[in-house]
């Protein structure tokens, strides 16, 4: 009786070790998200700490972007932040390809602590969100990361302004009686294909964008808005 008894135990201890080598052969992810293309066919001698990963489980719901931003440009930031009292920066993002920005905005987490001696750059990193799985890992993006607002800016197309050789800069403005006078203003930067302007011109002011040559001081012209004028 007891060697029978001792039999069953030896075989109740041989399935619970059968169990635990089943286990083995499930191997459960340690995060969720979505599984891409299997490293090793079915059927395949897997071990454990082999080289070769199964597969690449990645979280897509929200994605990081890093981003390369000069040293200049980055302590900027930093000095902008600071003076209006906000903690981080947001940025915008555009896909590859794509003309229309992504439709969520990213919150800069942190840059790098080290300036690139080769490039004089500071690495960004941006965490977008990404519900509609839009961002892959490894996609190609242009981020503009937003470094101040001005309420209430005036820009000028950069065809509508002269810089003369004293280094003033103007533009051909037409006055309520459609009378075009040179108007010297303020710039401060590019954005994109215009001028920023910071004095001279007021909200309602009428610029010269084309035609700058056949004009000149004094004379009277009949306006047409630019997008007419396209």
């Amino acid at each position: 009786l007891a060697q029978a008894k001792a039999a069953i135990a030896q075989a109740e201890a041989a399935v619970r070790s059968a169990k635990i080598n089943l286990d083995y052969t499930k191997v459960f992810a340690p995060i969720s998200g979505r599984i891409g293309k299997s490293s090793v066919t079915e059927g395949a001698l897997v071990t454990a700490n082999q080289a070769t990963a199964l597969a690449t489980v990645q979280n897509l719901d929200k994605i990081y972007v890093d981003v390369s931003q000069t040293s200049a440009d980055t302590m900027k930031l930093r000095k902008q932040l600071k003076d209006n009292g906000m903690t981080h920066a947001q940025a915008e993002l555009t896909i590859e390809g794509d003309t229309e920005a992504y439709g969520h905005k990213g919150d800069i987490q942190f840059s790098d602590v080290t300036v690139d001696e080769t490039t004089g750059t500071v690495q960004l990193r941006i965490l977008f969100p990404n519900p509609q799985s839009e961002l892959l890992p490894g996609l190609f993006v242009k981020a503009k990361v937003v470094q101040s607002s001005q309420a209430g800016a005036i820009t000028v197309p950069q065809q509508a302004v002269s810089r003369n050789a004293d280094g003033s800069v103007t533009v051909m403005a037409v006055d309520g009686k459609n009378t075009v006078n040179v108007r010297p203003i303020q710039v401060s930067q590019v954005l994109g294909d215009k001028w920023l302007v910071t004095d001279g011109l007021k909200p309602g002011d009428r610029v010269v964008v084309a035609g700058l040559q056949k004009i000149a001081p004094g004379a009277v012209v009949n306006p047409v808005e630019a997008e007419q004028a396209k």
